[in-house]
């Protein structure tokens, strides 16, 4: 069988791209996943363990398996003990080749690298932006769309107003937000 896999980090993210690149080499299955390469990557375990003796296992790009060269490696060595064919789109690779063995290796060690380096450069960024007094996440207090609200809520409460009749009309979301407008200071 010829199983096809893609993946993204987040949920949010959009396979197509993949699936179109893959959809050419008539998978009889694709399988889709939305997790990063960190965490447990439950499709690809499933994948994993239909694979037998002959099949092939198609991918868009090499870093969609994994992050370590160390763990691509030691993953091709299991596919190939197990007469498993593998192939990465991008890179050109195909195991069923001697040439595209070494490609599977040498491409391994580079993604290795390359998220090292996107991760040096994050830090490096992170810490020059801290120098200049910029701090990451979301802004402390409250926008001036929230300000008015606040206001708004917590003049309402003072009337008497339920939090369901404060949620209603101002079409807030959450008990919780109405409740913290209403102990903002």
């Amino acid at each position: 069988m010829v199983f096809g896999y893609t993946r993204v980090s987040k949920q949010t993210q959009n396979t197509q791209l993949q699936e179109d690149a893959i959809k050419g080499y008539n998978c009889d299955q694709i399988y889709y996943e939305k997790e990063s390469a960190v965490k447990f990557r439950p499709e690809w375990e499933s994948l994993y363990s239909k694979l037998r003796n002959g099949d092939t296992v198609v991918i868009w790009k090499i870093d969609r398996l994994g992050r370590t060269a160390w763990e691509m490696i030691k993953l091709m060595e299991e596919l190939n003990e197990n007469n498993i064919r593998f192939i990465s789109i991008t890179e050109g690779i195909d195991t069923a080749t001697p040439m595209g063995k070494i490609w599977f290796q040498l491409n391994s060690i580079l993604a290795q690298n390359e998220r090292a380096v996107l991760i040096e450069r994050t830090k490096a960024g992170l810490k020059a932006a801290k120098a200049q007094g910029k701090v990451g996440g979301r802004p402390k207090g409250l926008s001036e769309d929230g300000l008015r609200k606040m206001k708004l809520v917590q003049k309402l409460y003072k009337a008497k107003v339920s939090i369901s009749e404060i949620r209603k009309t101002l079409e807030i979301g959450s008990n919780s937000t109405v409740y913290k407008y209403i102990n903002h200071k």
